[in-house]
């Protein structure tokens, strides 16, 4: 249940082991949940969301479980899921909920849960809760049920605490940041952080009706705020995904700044300071380019299965600070428990203003390797990666490659889909291979 599970309104969109995510589920869960996070004497948890019509609906849903565990809720409003987290340890809660389906559109929606530390639930905790969704709901005592309430100034504690991993000698007076909140939960956040550190900022995407989150904006369509980037000559943009725990950008002259970029901005900077704790973690995703820069500078570097859960996995179990996915998920333990696409980005200009550089300075030494990425759908029961013929085409091409590329083939874990990416130094040569390996894989699903 650390992951985020998808229910949408035209119908169910996930499930919790054998269960739908529907209303009535998310009353079982809010009980369940709040039966075993209480266990330990602290009957408190805090509640955000993000801006989809529908989290109304789970929110009642969810406070109406926690309350017959004897738990009281604490409403934060449409809130950025890094700043439930923050809250979370800040207030000594026992855990915190978000209800949000990240950069999903607005018909889906989902259920997360942070810990007191503002990290996922431990395993056991997990279990613990999956266990008790078999069981008949059972209310505390009258007298025992839990209150609700609302936390007024939530937003306004969340935006100090971004600003605090901004140096105090630094500010951003005189830079104009165009900022895409994608009419998603940091609306109220980003475009303040930004104002009160001195930057004169355009905004966009901080207009939500409940259903035009993620709709053309944000970290997933990126061509949105490039063009007001341009159209207002600005120094860079910012563009956050839905809830907030994601940030693409662009430069002044319009260049897509993506995960794999900033990863290389803070690891560089961190170098430099002093303060790179140990390795960097990426993804099975990573650019190549960007393994080959952390091999030439003698920077540790791992790579983790796809998903931000397992690049924190590795960062706790190396003891390392900084991770992240190429789509913009960046995870730095030194300021956060959990990816924040806002202080992600202030980490950049801090880098930006530290070295007197502009966005394309920074990253002019730095070309990522050409991808070409092709999705094969696959006959269920058959497994085309296992096959003679597939494993030879990957042989031929990753010979082809040498020392110069990669090639990765993976299944989607949403779909019947084998996700082909080849990766090297020639855009059309990779393209060619990548097309090459996947009728290959489409021969075998047959």
């Amino acid at each position: 249940m650390s992951q985020r599970k998808y229910f949408g309104t035209d119908g169910v969109r996930g499930r919790v082991g054998d269960y739908p995510i529907t209303p009535d589920f998310a009353v079982k869960l809010g009980w369940a949940a709040g039966t075993v996070l209480s266990a330990n004497g602290n009957h408190r948890v805090l509640m955000g969301k993000d801006t989809r019509l529908s989290g109304y609906m789970l929110e009642s849903a969810l406070e109406a479980g926690l309350l017959s565990a004897g738990v009281s809720v604490e409403f934060l409003g449409p809130m950025p899921t890094p700043a439930v987290a923050y809250l979370t340890r800040n207030f000594r809660a026992a855990a915190g909920i978000v209800i949000s389906a990240s950069h999903n559109p607005y018909y889906d929606n989902g259920i997360k849960f942070f810990s007191d530390e503002g990290s996922k639930l431990p395993d056991d905790v997990e279990a613990a809760i999956e266990r008790l969704l078999d069981e008949p709901i059972r209310c505390v005592p009258s007298e025992d049920m839990g209150r609700a309430t609302r936390i007024h100034d939530a937003p306004g504690r969340y935006i100090e605490f971004c600003k605090s991993v901004f140096p105090s000698d630094l500010s951003l007076k005189g830079l104009k940041i165009v900022v895409d909140c994608a009419h998603g939960a940091t609306y109220h956040i980003a475009p303040d952080v930004l104002k009160e550190l001195g930057a004169d900022i355009w905004e966009i995407g901080t207009e939500p009706n409940g259903i035009n989150i993620n709709e053309k904006c944000g970290a997933t369509h990126l061509a949105t705020v490039r063009e007001q980037v341009l159209a207002h000559k600005a120094d860079l943009g910012f563009a956050l995904d839905g809830d907030g725990d994601r940030i693409m950008m662009v430069t002044a002259s319009g260049r897509i700044v993506d995960g794999d970029d900033i990863i290389y901005i803070l690891a560089r900077a961190a170098q430099q300071d002093g303060l790179l704790q140990g390795g960097i973690v990426g993804t099975l995703m990573s650019n190549f380019a960007l393994e080959k820069f952390f091999t030439d500078r003698r920077i540790p570097f791992v790579r983790a299965k796809v998903g931000d859960r397992y690049v924190m996995e590795e960062l706790v179990k190396r003891d390392w600070r900084i991770g992240g996915e190429n789509s913009g998920h960046i995870i730095n333990r030194q300021f956060h428990s959990t990816g924040d696409g806002i202080i992600a980005g202030l980490q950049v200009l801090t880098a930006m203003q530290r070295e007197g550089r502009t966005l394309d300075e920074l990253l002019a030494q730095f070309e990522k390797y050409p991808q070409a990425l092709v999705n094969v759908r696959f006959t269920a029961g058959t497994d085309p990666l296992a096959a003679d013929n597939v494993k030879s085409v990957v042989k031929e091409v990753e010979s082809a490659l040498g020392r110069q590329g990669r090639v990765l083939l993976r299944k989607s874990g949403t779909e019947p889909l084998i996700r082909v990416m080849v990766e090297g130094q020639d855009g059309a040569v990779v393209q060619k291979f990548a097309e090459e390996i996947a009728q290959e894989v489409e021969a075998a699903s047959n």
